[in-house]
């Protein structure tokens, strides 16, 4: 079974497009429309359910008429407008370095400050405010630690770990 820790959301759908069963998807980034993928996962009753692609046609830089299989007809397709959109997480890795715009690469990443103290598992992204969150959970808290580059140390994509260097109390109890 497919792990959230193991796809990453790309886009949204939007709305019906024409009779033969398009979709409209908008995605967060053009990098992402332009991935070559048979594909996409669509979160349905909060499990992603794979849909396989028929045919892709893009409207925008950041959007595309979309047609999976077995989508025949706007009723059909209407009944999946408004879900949100995932690619298996390896196959999101672009040609050059994540883009540190979109902090969303990072969930699932471990968080380890500059003493080396393991402060938990990046769980989401608050990107609500200009000022960007990790929320980071562990067994014990949850911290909210600033999503800026000038905190960021080193980036161990192998492993999946970030150490930081933050700001004395920033983790304190």
């Amino acid at each position: 079974m497919i792990s959230e820790k193991d796809i990453l959301q790309v886009g949204r759908t939007q709305k019906p497009y024409g009779i033969k069963g398009e979709i409209i998807v908008l995605f967060h980034q053009a990098e992402y429309a332009e991935l070559d993928t048979e594909f996409y996962f669509l979160e349905i009753d909060g499990l992603p359910v794979p849909f396989f692609l028929e045919e892709f046609t893009f409207s925008t830089n950041v959007s595309a008429r979309v047609k999976f299989a077995d989508v025949n007809d706007e009723k059909s397709a209407s009944r999946y407008v408004n879900l949100d959109v995932y690619l298996p997480r390896e196959q999101v890795i672009l040609s050059q370095e994540p883009d540190r715009g979109d902090w969303n690469w990072f969930v699932g990443y471990t968080i380890v400050d500059q003493h080396g103290v393991n402060l938990g598992i990046i769980e989401e992204v608050d990107d609500s405010t200009q000022n960007i969150l990790f929320i980071v959970k562990s067994d014990e808290r949850e911290h909210l630690i600033p999503a800026t580059d000038d905190f960021i140390a080193a980036i161990d994509e192998e492993n999946k770990i970030i150490e930081m260097y933050l700001p004395e109390g920033l983790t304190d109890e």
